[in-house]
């Protein structure tokens, strides 16, 4: 990610359901976990910039100390035992036009079976499927409501027959007109 990528990212922008901001901090599992398996679950995953004051949305950065501990390979396997099936993400660190360091990590969504938590820790409890909601200020939660939930379950779907699909072991569903009730257009005589 560029200087130029990351200031239209952040530039004038609030936190959105994909996009999370997080004051300056050392990384640390439980902090990023929950917001790691919600944005999984959005359609398109999302972003968790680290270094931007949540409520404020000042611009502070790392420091030198703070960013040698973003260390993919650590958070991957920190990661692991909480995401069933696994969570895809990268780090990226960034300086931003303002000369402060600052780290992205980019949370790709589900390939095609939604991300459930698999481990109790902290927040997040097992069994659970984690969203960012869009209902208020966006917060990382379980899944809040039915139309979330339908929301996830349609993609998963939507998902495995494109794969399916691609794999050759389903055709594409071709579009037909939906069936006619002609009892019911007898009934209302041609309304």
């Amino acid at each position: 990610m560029t200087t130029d990528e990351f200031e239209a990212m952040i530039e004038g922008a609030e936190e959105t359901p994909t996009l999370e901001f997080k004051g300056p901090m050392p990384w640390t599992r439980t902090t990023f976990m929950k917001d790691i398996l919600a944005l999984s679950n959005m359609i398109d995953g999302g972003w968790i910039v680290v270094g931007v004051e949540d409520e404020t949305y000042e611009r502070i950065g790392l420091t030198e100390e703070q960013v040698a501990t973003y260390v993919p390979d650590t958070m991957r396997d920190q990661m692991i035992p909480y995401a069933d099936p696994y969570v895809s993400f990268s780090r990226h660190i960034v300086t931003g036009a303002d000369g402060n360091t600052f780290v992205v990590i980019r949370v790709r969504p589900f390939d095609q079976d939604p991300v459930i938590c698999k481990k109790q820790s902290g927040d997040v409890y097992a069994g659970r499927i984690y969203y960012r909601t869009s209902v208020g200020k966006p917060a990382s939660v379980a899944v809040p409501n039915s139309a979330d939930m339908r929301t996830i379950i349609e993609t998963a779907i939507g998902r495995r027959l494109h794969a399916l699909t691609q794999a050759g072991i389903v055709s594409a569903p071709a579009l037909t007109a939906a069936p006619q009730n002609n009892a019911l257009d007898d009934e209302l005589g041609g309304l």
